[in-house]
């Protein structure tokens, strides 16, 4: 079956300025304190500063994105992100420092929302976690291709070849942007809902519907897994094992081949609310069983300890494949129709809150205290799975609620 134009060009902006990004975060961190000279410590705050703005601006640029027209303000933000990597290579100082990544993250986490935002109008309900399946695969191949290329330029080591590296980034989000233009518009009915609404929108929008904000904070927990393979693991294997540290990059790899080959597949059959609930319960479960298998991995020796984290990091995409399909699916079924961005907005706060705090939160619950720290994060996840279904439930009866799949047909433009 073919493609629809409107699909293909999402997921061909989405793997544009996904191969940037394999750059950019394969070699932003050597950039900054290498080439632009900044301290250790202060990149960290920074990025951290920057991800908390970002984190506070996903729901008002998503709500924007609903009242102005999510293709304008699609746009207007990969454009502002490009400016805000391009801006980074004339940083010398803290606090210039400080305002561009407060640019990029605020950027970058509008973006998020606008595009979900544009797929819910353009998609229709029940295809719209399937295609975000094919997205996140098209972003994981786009990621290994970045980072191949931000690994040249860290075998170049020259100032010339970082500042490309962060040019073909900014090119990346200029080409996303052209792309995103392309796609029809999706008509803005969020002005009359907001105004009907009155002051609830205005003294608290998305955080005075509590229900949806306890599924989106159950989100965050499943969440604290995208600081494993980026931080967590690399600090186990070298501290806690005697596996090879080679290992680091091999589980990476392992990681990102298995989502871009089957996250399609996991995805299939997740098209309401009772199955998505169901394959968080399953993915919470493997998910315990993959924390469990990695406590296993401490002091064993290299080649054992090698093989149970390689089954340990098996287990963990399988879980990670299943929680987003689940989680993809309640974001849109429990947003209202005419809100989508600004729902998304805080929905995706999870993400930054987890890449935020989960590296200072699992580094002293796992690298520090070790097996019981494992063993705790898994039962986290298994709890916060199992809490999914009856919060999704409670949010679903929300009379405030219009479901995706109640849009009338002329408010979802048909593919051409």
């Amino acid at each position: 079956m073919t493609t629809a134009p409107p699909q293909r060009l999402l997921a061909l902006a989405q793997l544009s300025n996904s191969i940037g990004d394999g750059a950019y975060y394969t070699t932003s961190a050597l950039y900054f304190t290498q080439i632009a000279g900044l301290a250790p410590a202060r990149v960290g705050l920074g990025l951290t500063v920057g991800w908390a703005v970002g984190s506070l601006a996903g729901v008002p640029l998503g709500r924007f994105a609903d009242r102005r027209g999510a293709r304008g303000t699609a746009v207007l933000l990969a454009l502002a992100t490009g400016l805000a990597v391009a801006s980074f290579t004339l940083v010398r100082d803290f606090v210039p420092f400080v305002l561009v990544a407060c640019g990029y993250a605020a950027a970058q986490s509008g973006l998020a929302a606008a595009r979900q935002a544009l797929l819910a109008g353009l998609v229709p309900a029940g295809e719209r976690t399937g295609l975000l399946a094919r997205l996140q695969a098209t972003l994981n191949a786009g990621l290994a291709v970045g980072a191949g290329l931000g690994g040249l330029a860290l075998h170049a080591g020259s100032r010339s070849a970082y500042v490309a590296v962060f040019v073909v980034d900014a090119v990346s989000f200029l080409v996303c942007a052209l792309l995103l233009l392309g796609l029809p518009r999706v008509p803005s009915s969020a002005v009359s809902a907001v105004s009907a609404a009155g002051g609830r929108a205005r003294l608290g929008g998305v955080l005075r519907d509590r229900p949806y904000a306890v599924v989106a904070l159950l989100n965050t927990v499943l969440l604290l897994r995208l600081p494993l393979l980026s931080l967590v693991l690399p600090l186990w294997i070298t501290s806690r094992t005697g596996a090879p540290a080679w290992l680091v990059s091999a589980l990476f790899v392992l990681n990102t081949a298995v989502v871009t080959v089957f996250q399609v597949r996991a995805a299939r059959g997740v098209t309401g609310l009772d199955s998505a609930t169901r394959v968080l319960r399953r993915s919470g479960w493997v998910m315990c069983a993959a924390c469990a298998v990695f406590a296993l991995s401490a002091g064993a020796s290299p080649w054992v300890a090698a093989g149970v984290l390689v089954l340990g990091a098996l287990l963990q995409v399988v879980a990670e494949m299943g929680q987003s399909a689940g989680s993809w699916q309640l974001s849109f079924d429990l947003a209202p129709a005419d809100r989508v961005g600004e729902y998304q907005g805080l929905f995706g706060t999870g993400v930054t809150v987890a890449r935020t705090l989960g590296p200072l939160l699992l580094t002293w619950l796992l690298v520090e205290w070790g097996t019981p720290g494992w063993l705790l994060l898994g039962a986290a996840m298994l709890t916060a799975s199992y809490a999914m279904g009856p919060a999704a439930r409670h949010a679903s009866r929300r009379g405030a609620v219009s479901r995706p799949q109640s849009l009338p047909a002329s408010t979802t433009p048909a593919p051409h």
